[in-house]
């Protein structure tokens, strides 16, 4: 089969590779299209995220790796000691790996799990014509959702976890920073969930331009003073979500959500950076961080379908797995007016 493979930072090779095979417990997926992510754009250009050295403790894997973790397809082949999934079923994937018997998986906080893992980061992802997953990762994609919008579902759990994790009521007024794939889906996300206003800020025009076709309020943080201007239209922000992961971001979040506001952090922060807790403790405002989702994948398959969630609005291009590194990972670096690049995967 044809797969990008990872073997180090701006090292990515489409080549041949031969299909795992299928255990107990497992699947395997014929793969339509995957989206590529942050976290692929990571590995590529960093080196950082993939597990190396030696194998995870779940998937048994370590690099080289088939990149991947936003995808959907087919059921190809089912493993022995599986139920409710069938061959030639349309399925997405929640790619998580955890273990089910610590502390957190018992509480059913699978998302923190001592051995949480990704598809695609530490086993081989979708970035291939098929990838052995899990049973317990696999969801059933109804006929209306398209192969598309199913890659698409977990990038939107992503944003939605956040959403549902924070204190949002309807009618509240909400910031999102950053205006990247994430950005754009928690804008989407915030505003099904009942905010009257959501203000998208960035420092560049091409995404904010991708925000506002979304329903947000865009402001270029590079052209003015995002916390002044926002603060002045808004009469102030109730919740502040987080998905730039910068210090100037992360400043401006702080200073603008009103006396009892959150700050909800979602973007993975590469370097430390320094939050003003007095001005927290002033407003008696919260910072609190998400990790990927748990529990919310039907939930996003079914808001897809019946509509409410019209993701198909962040993807800016398709291309072909052959493509990937030049038209993909290269392009989203080099390119702001990409959102979400899908990689077809499928004939």
């Amino acid at each position: 089969m044809k797969a990008a493979v990872w073997y180090g930072a701006k090292d990515v090779r489409v080549e041949e590779r031969e299909e795992r095979q299928v255990q107990s417990g497992q699947v395997k997926i014929k793969v339509e299209y995957a989206g590529i992510c942050g976290s692929d754009l990571h590995a590529y250009h960093h080196g950082v995220g993939i597990q190396e050295g030696q194998e995870h403790p779940l998937s048994h894997q370590k690099a080289p790796l088939v990149l991947g973790h936003e995808f959907a397809g087919v059921v190809a082949e089912v493993g022995e000691h599986v139920s409710g999934i069938e061959k030639g079923q349309r399925v997405v994937i929640e790619p998580l790996y955890h273990c089910g018997v610590c502390e957190y998986c018992l509480h059913g906080n699978y998302n923190q799990c001592v051995d949480f893992g990704f598809v695609g980061l530490n086993s081989d992802g979708g970035f291939a014509n098929y990838v052995v997953v899990e049973a317990y990762m696999v969801h059933a994609l109804p006929d209306e959702v398209s192969f598309e919008e199913g890659a698409l579902v977990e990038p939107t759990a992503v944003a939605m976890h956040a959403v549902r994790h924070s204190t949002l009521k309807v009618g509240q007024k909400v910031v999102v920073y950053g205006a990247g794939p994430i950005g754009l889906l928690t804008v989407l996300c915030a505003k099904a969930a009942g905010a009257s206003q959501v203000y998208a800020v960035d420092i560049f025009d091409e995404r904010l331009k991708l925000a506002e076709k979304l329903g947000a309020i865009p402001v270029n943080s590079s052209k003015v003073d995002a916390t002044e201007v926002i603060n002045r239209q808004s009469g102030g922000i109730d919740i502040a979500f987080e998905a730039a992961g910068v210090q100037p971001t992360m400043d401006s979040a702080v200073s603008i959500v009103k006396k009892g506001g959150q700050v909800v952090v979602i973007a993975a922060i590469a370097e430390p950076l320094k939050v003003d807790f007095f001005q927290l403790l002033v407003k008696e405002a919260t910072v609190t961080a998400t990790l990927a989702y748990r529990h919310i994948f039907p939930e996003i398959i079914a808001l897809i379908a019946a509509g409410s969630l019209d993701v198909k609005q962040v993807i800016t291009r398709k291309i072909e797995l052959d493509d990937i590194v030049e038209q993909g990972l290269e392009l989203l670096l080099s390119d702001k007016s990409h959102a979400k690049i899908l990689v077809k995967i499928g004939d």
